[in-house]
C-alpha cells in the first residue's frame, strides 16, 4: 500500500514538473513573436511605404516679408525642383534643384541645397525641419506643413515639344510679344522667336535639368524695337539650366534668379 502511495506520488510530481515547464516556455515563444511582429512594423518607412513622388505647395513663416510661397516637385529618380516665392518683394523669386537623400531612419528626406533642408515625408506632406532635424514646435508649427497637390506626374508638361511663350525676361513682365522657345526631342533640335528674328540650333540636357545650348543661328530682319530680342539673346548664350513647375518653365544661370520666364501655349 505504501509502495503504491509513492507511486502516485512521483507520477503526481512529474506532472507538475512538465506543468511548470511548458509555462516558463510560453513566455519566451511570446515574446519571439512579439519581437517579430515589431521588426516587421518597423520595416514599413516613409520610402518603403508611401507614394512620396509629387509636388506640395506651402506658405512659410518670413521675418521680413508676407510669406514664402514654396513648391518642391519631388521625383521617382530622387531628384528634386524647388521654387521659393518671397511674397512682397519684388524680384523675390529664387529655383533651387539637385538631389534628394533618405536618412537612416526613412522617414526624413534631406535635399541637396544649400541649406541642407530636412523634411519629414508623412501621407501627402511634407514637414519642414529645424536645422537639428526636429519638428518646429509653438503655434507657427502648421505653417511649416507642406501639402501634396492633385496633379500627378501623369499629367505634368513635358519639357520637350512643347511650345514655350515667353513672359518675363529678366525679371521683366513680356507683353505684345511672339517670342518663344521650343526643344524638338528630334536631332535635339532647338528653335524659336526671338521677338523680331527666327532662331534654331541644338540642346543637349544632362542630370535631368542641366541644358546646354549650341549652334544658336538667327535670321537677320531688322525691327524698330530690339530690346527684347538682344535680352532674349543675351538669355540663350547665358542660361545652362531649366525648372518646370506647372506650365510654367524658367530658363536659369546656376542658381540665380530666373532668366527668363515662360508658359506652354497649344
Amino acid at each position: 500500500m505504501k509502495f503504491r502511495l509513492l507511486e502516485l506520488t512521483a507520477l503526481a510530481l512529474i506532472l507538475f514538473t512538465s506543468c511548470n515547464n511548458n509555462e516558463k516556455k510560453n513566455p519566451e515563444t511570446s515574446s519571439e513573436n512579439l519581437l517579430e511582429e515589431e521588426m516587421v512594423i518597423d520595416s514599413h518607412t516613409s520610402e518603403s511605404s508611401l507614394d512620396w513622388e509629387g509636388t506640395y505647395k506651402g506658405t512659410l513663416p518670413c521675418a521680413d516679408c508676407e510669406g514664402i510661397e514654396r513648391t518642391i516637385t519631388i521625383k521617382k529618380d530622387q531628384t528634386f525642383v524647388a521654387k521659393d516665392n518671397y511674397l512682397g518683394k519684388k524680384d523675390g523669386v529664387f529655383d533651387s534643384r539637385g538631389y534628394i537623400k533618405w536618412l537612416d531612419d526613412g522617414q526624413k528626406i534631406q535635399l541637396s541645397d544649400d541649406n541642407g533642408t530636412m523634411y519629414f515625408v508623412g501621407e501627402n506632406t511634407l514637414t519642414q525641419l529645424d536645422r537639428s532635424g526636429n519638428k518646429v514646435t509653438g503655434e507657427l508649427a502648421d505653417f511649416y506643413v507642406l501639402k501634396k497637390q492633385n496633379n500627378s506626374n501623369d499629367n505634368e508638361i513635358a519639357f520637350t515639344d512643347t511650345k514655350w511663350k515667353l513672359m518675363k525676361l529678366m525679371g521683366k513682365d513680356i507683353t505684345n510679344s511672339e517670342a518663344f522657345i521650343s526643344f524638338a526631342t528630334e536631332e535635339n533640335r532647338v528653335f524659336g522667336h526671338a521677338g523680331c528674328n527666327t532662331f534654331n540650333g541644338t540642346y543637349t540636357i544632362e542630370n535631368n535639368t542641366q541644358l546646354k545650348l549650341s549652334k544658336i543661328a538667327t535670321t537677320m530682319k531688322a525691327c524698330p524695337d530690339m530690346t527684347v530680342e538682344d535680352q532674349f539673346k543675351e538669355v540663350l548664350n547665358k542660361a545652362d539650366n531649366f525648372s518646370l513647375n506647372g506650365n510654367t518653365m524658367t530658363l536659369n544661370k546656376a542658381k540665380m534668379a530666373p532668366l527668363a520666364v515662360f508658359e506652354a501655349v497649344e
